[in-house]
């Protein structure tokens, strides 16, 4: 038997107080996880305004985090960052405005590592084809073509 266990209001309650506490989420997140519940329009309305208020549900803590984490951990760029939270429903224009978590140091540092690593392991190569490889893989982790060229004048000029 596949029976959905039933819960109290209450108990939804805390189940999602309690998966909003292990890590910030957001909307399009808490909203997905209210399915699992089968709730009626106004129980889900009533606990998405009670996390809010309650703190436990910020968008903007989510983003701050998610980008830090991102970048800090994964060593993503801000395109992929900035793609994987709007397919999480978040709006641009809180994306653009929680951008500055990143260091500008920080990721063009990130940015000649990761260039130096990969176009170091290429080998058997022409020099143009080492670069083109480069900055699809650098692009493909989300960092920007001009900044990607920006590293390379950097390593040119030595």
């Amino acid at each position: 038997m596949n029976e959905k266990k039933s819960y109290t209001f209450l108990e939804i309650k805390q189940k999602l107080v309690n998966y909003c506490v292990y890590q910030d989420r957001c909307h399009q997140e808490v909203e997905q996880k209210m399915w699992d519940y089968l709730l009626i329009p106004e129980a889900k309305e009533e606990i998405l305004l009670y996390l809010m208020k309650e703190n436990y549900l910020n968008e903007e803590r989510f983003t701050r985090s998610y980008i830090r984490g991102k970048f800090y951990m994964k060593s993503w760029g801000r395109n992929k960052i900035r793609n994987h939270l709007k397919f999480k429903g978040v709006p641009e224009k809180l994306i653009n405005s929680c951008f500055n978590e990143i260091d500008e140091d920080d990721y063009h540092k990130t940015l000649a590592k990761l260039y130096h690593s990969y176009h170091s392991k290429i080998k058997g190569l022409q020099v143009y084809q080492k670069n083109s490889k480069t900055i699809k893989y650098l692009m493909g982790k989300g960092f920007e073509y001009e900044e990607i060229l920006q590293v390379m004048q950097d390593e040119e000029k030595g």
